[in-house]
């Protein structure tokens, strides 16, 4: 089976071809960085992250862009309040943040440009929208693209312009043709960044900023543009209408939005005040639980985050872990053997095909957790040798295909470990009496202390709970 990808312009899944065979272009809009980072942030980065990983596993080439607003009202606001200078505050923030995807395990992008180093290109190509007829200076200093110039306005967003038309409004200080025509160059205003344009000092709109950024670091056409649901309208909107006025061409063959994060049936934000940031998250969890919470659904899916949630995702982890425990027992071969590798391929099978269908994570972990219990089955049984180390380099493989470091927990409290030993020993002696209810006790306790027991033809082992 081909891979194929959900097109939002299309509403249909398309099987994927490059512009360029063996090579894939991919934009993703980063955050605009005016405070910390929260875990929404980090979905879009992981899901995007995962692409990638996907991708280059399967033989392509990525050139993977991902930008940062640094030139925004609320940075400037932002900046206004605390006595900062704006782009010495934008660039802590896009520092920390780039820390923090290192913890995530996001791969670098090829390219993380800025607008404030963008600005040469975004005066270009608002000057070339200007000659096309599709962007027009007002008086006042502010430049405007015009959404009638533009046929098939909202095809992205499935949005009529007549429609869109009933009760928009121009806003005092704008000086439009069109109430739905959208800001290419604000004017300057006081204690605000500016720069030198045809137009009189001012800075970048939001909307054009991105079509420049991915027009100068990939080019007038792309493979796959991304973001956050959010994003459809009217940002991605408006980028299509800018990028084909300018070019006409197409731009993004695939255009693919990440659901959002979901606090008790909210969308998280910065602005409802109701997010958890990647810093506390880090704090309180390993990166793998954060990245297991967004493989366990579709990317296009919202993610509901509850302590529930966390609290199952950790017990996830826990299971994909026991897979990397060392063989116990002294057989090579034989049934379990055969039973493992005939596991192991079929895991590989379905993992690649559960991806192919626009990266369905969630199933390509179902093939994952089926490898564990064929690798677990086959520990129990007491399986060693060649099968059992390809059976865990599989499952190391495909869990390195999802960006999961599955890092073992260091073992703990090794001072008491004579102690664990010997009522290990103590319990063990208590099942051969049938002392069964002491026996359980003792195993209780433990595992009340953390210590958890595993049974196996060879003894009984133990390690520290996560």
């Amino acid at each position: 089976m081909a891979l194929v990808i959900y097109n939002t312009l299309t509403r249909q899944a398309t099987p994927f071809e490059p512009l360029k065979p063996g090579e894939v272009s991919m934009y993703v809009c980063g955050p605009t960085v005016y405070s910390d980072a929260h875990i929404g942030h980090a979905m879009s980065a992981l899901v995007f992250d995962i692409v990638r990983r996907y991708l280059e596993w399967s033989g392509y080439t990525v050139r993977h862009v991902m930008n940062f607003t640094d030139v925004d009202d609320k940075i400037i606001k932002r900046a206004n309040e605390a006595g900062r200078d704006p782009f010495e505050l934008a660039n802590s923030y896009a520092e920390t943040f780039l820390e923090q995807l290192k913890q995530l395990n996001v791969l670098p992008a090829n390219a993380y440009p800025r607008v404030s180093t963008t600005i040469p290109e975004i005066v270009a190509f608002i000057e070339a929208l200007i000659q096309k007829e599709a962007a027009y200076a007002a008086p006042n200093g502010d430049v405007y693209f015009s959404v009638r110039s533009d046929d098939d306005y909202g095809k992205l967003s499935r949005r009529l312009v007549d429609d869109m038309r009933s009760g928009a409004r121009i806003a005092p200080g704008e000086d439009k043709d069109d109430p739905l025509d959208f800001a290419l160059w604000k004017a300057a205003k006081p204690g605000e960044p500016a720069w030198d344009s045809p137009w009189g000092q001012g800075r970048p709109g939001w909307h054009i900023e991105c079509s420049a950024m991915s027009l100068k670091e990939l080019g007038a056409q792309i493979d796959i543009h991304g973001g956050g649901n959010d994003l459809i309208f009217p940002h991605h909107e408006n980028e299509i209408a800018q990028t084909e006025s300018l070019t006409d061409k197409s731009f993004a063959q695939i255009w693919m939005h990440n659901g959002m994060v979901q606090l008790a049936g909210e969308k998280m934000s910065k602005s409802l005040g109701n997010l958890i940031t990647i810093s506390a998250f880090l704090d309180a969890n390993s990166a793998d639980v954060l990245r297991l919470l967004v493989l366990s659904s579709s990317y296009r899916a919202p993610l509901t985050y509850t302590e529930e949630v966390v609290a199952d995702t950790k017990r996830k982890l826990e299971r994909l872990l026991s897979a990397l425990r060392p063989a116990l027992g002294s057989t090579s071969a034989g049934a379990a053997a055969d039973e493992l590798r005939a596991a192991q391929e079929q895991s590989r099978s379905d993992f690649k095909a559960a991806m192919d269908d626009d990266f369905n994570t969630a199933g390509a972990l179902a093939a994952l957790f089926e490898l564990v219990r064929a690798i677990n089955t086959a520990r129990d049984a007491g399986l060693s040798g060649s099968a059992f180390t390809s059976a865990q380099d599989t499952f190391k493989e495909l869990a390195g295909v999802l960006g999961l470091r599955l890092e073992q927990p260091q073992q703990q409290a090794t001072d008491a470990a004579p102690f664990i030993d010997l009522l290990i020993t103590l319990r063990s002696d208590l099942r051969q009496a049938k002392q069964w209810a002491l026996a359980d006790r003792v195993r209780d306790a433990l595992s009340n202390l953390g210590v958890i027991l595993e049974d196996g033809p060879q003894g009984t082992t133990w390690r520290m709970e996560q």
